[in-house]
């Protein structure tokens, strides 16, 4: 997905768009719909109506706890309404089913988990067309309560009991963008059984520095020469067109200059809603050739383990160690499994794995950062909930390298 935003950055020199600073009876799909909510006690949610409905807007402004808040949940709002409307389009699922990776990942690791399924109750949290959820039915499930917000969904059912097994395709653009993680969270808080099963269970997400400039050259460069016309005059606002927002593109392992860092950790078992209003993370990057550096790419990987297998450590070489994620000549496919300390099945989407829908994020720079081999990039990177939609993502990078420090911000809507 493409994303717009407002340009609202500064100057470099003169012309620099960024500002420099400096379960028996056969296995059943007994709900598809709009799962009305329960608390963990047993005690019906008093508010019932729609406003019992699990939606993925419900929960990112829940910062109390969920067993004793009594607050209504924030209203439906227009960008929720669009949101949901979006995922009742067939052609979104079919995007997202006819991402193999994706798709065989999830069923893999369903069958791989089949002892922790098999004759039990599951709830599979965006469940879109189900496709997840049959995969459950089909390794033995004695339930699977199959929920959606969108009009992919046709009926509003109670869950009236805690369940074994959590479910869901969350992620989005960048790992956190459209905040769905927080429905995740919430169906764990008020269902899911002590010790029980979450898949995918961790998330790891990462930033390397990048050079592109096949990129640059086709945005940019075109300008200077338009069928022999010197239309450099454009050069300033085509940088703005192009690299004010967030860019989701393929990108090949040979565009990355450095190692990965992580931004984000994240354990599904125990992360709280309120990390997601804003995630900060510090960086530090040698680049490993000359080249010019034209901005940031993300990715993320997603381990799907067991209630007993460790989580990923949360550095950068252990998961470039394990083969979660790496950008090395390693790995083909993006089924990788970890030698050690588990053997947990991983769906990653870096640049050195085959294709995903996700692809990369790139943020790129307006002009070009010409770096040596073993020149020192630092800084941090923000990413927070917009206050304009909180299914947007704002994100503040600040970069400083050969004694130039530099702030881009930019907004994934």
């Amino acid at each position: 997905m493409q994303s717009g935003g407002d340009f609202s950055n500064g100057f470099h020199g003169d012309h620099h768009r960024e500002l420099e600073l400096e379960d028996k009876q056969g296995p059943s799909l007994s709900s598809f719909g709009r799962a009305k909510k329960r608390s963990h006690a047993g005690a019906r949610d008093p508010r019932g109506g729609l406003a019992n409905v699990l939606r993925v807007s419900d929960q990112l402004g829940e910062h109390k706890s969920l067993e004793t808040s009594e607050s209504s949940p924030p209203p439906c709002t227009d960008f929720d309404v669009a949101y949901f409307h979006s995922y009742a389009h067939v052609g979104i699922h079919e995007e997202m089913i006819k991402d193999r990776a994706r798709t065989e990942t999830y069923r893999e690791a369903i069958m791989q988990h089949q002892s922790l399924i098999e004759g039990k109750v599951v709830v599979d949290v965006g469940c879109g067309t189900g496709i997840l959820s049959i995969f459950c039915a089909q390794a033995g499930a004695k339930r699977v309560y199959a929920v959606d917000a969108s009009d992919i969904a046709v009926q509003d059912v109670e869950i009236d009991e805690e369940v074994d097994v959590i479910i869901s395709e969350w992620m989005g653009y960048m790992l956190l963008y459209e905040s769905m993680l927080g429905s995740v969270i919430t169906a764990r808080d008020r269902w899911l059984k002590p010790g029980g099963l979450i898949l995918p269970s961790h998330a790891t997400l990462y930033m390397a520095p990048i050079s592109h400039p096949d990129r640059y050259s086709h945005s940019i460069d075109f300008w200077r020469n338009v069928y022999g016309i010197d239309m450099s005059a454009m050069m300033q606002l085509a940088k703005q067109c192009a690299f004010e927002e967030p860019s989701v593109e393929s990108i090949s392992g040979e565009n990355v200059l450095t190692w990965p860092e992580v931004v984000k950790h994240i354990d599904c078992k125990t992360i709280k809603i309120q990390e997601l209003d804003s995630v900060t993370a510090r960086y530090k990057f040698n680049s490993m050739m000359r080249a010019p550096m034209h901005g940031f790419a993300f990715w993320f990987d997603v381990e799907f383990s067991g209630p007993a297998s460790s989580p990923a450590k949360n550095t950068s070489e252990t998961s470039i160690a394990s083969g979660s994620s790496s950008i090395s000549p390693s790995g083909e496919v993006n089924q990788k499994k970890r030698t050690n300390p588990s053997d947990a099945l991983v769906l990653s989407t870096s640049p050195e794995s085959p294709p995903t829908h996700w692809q990369q994020t790139i943020v790129y720079f307006y002009d070009p950062i010409d770096v040596e081999q073993d020149q020192v990039i630092e800084g941090s990177v923000t990413l927070s909930q917009s206050k304009e939609n909180k299914r947007f993502m704002n994100i503040h990078l600040e970069y400083s390298s050969a004694g130039r420090s530099f702030v881009k911000e930019s907004v994934m809507r």
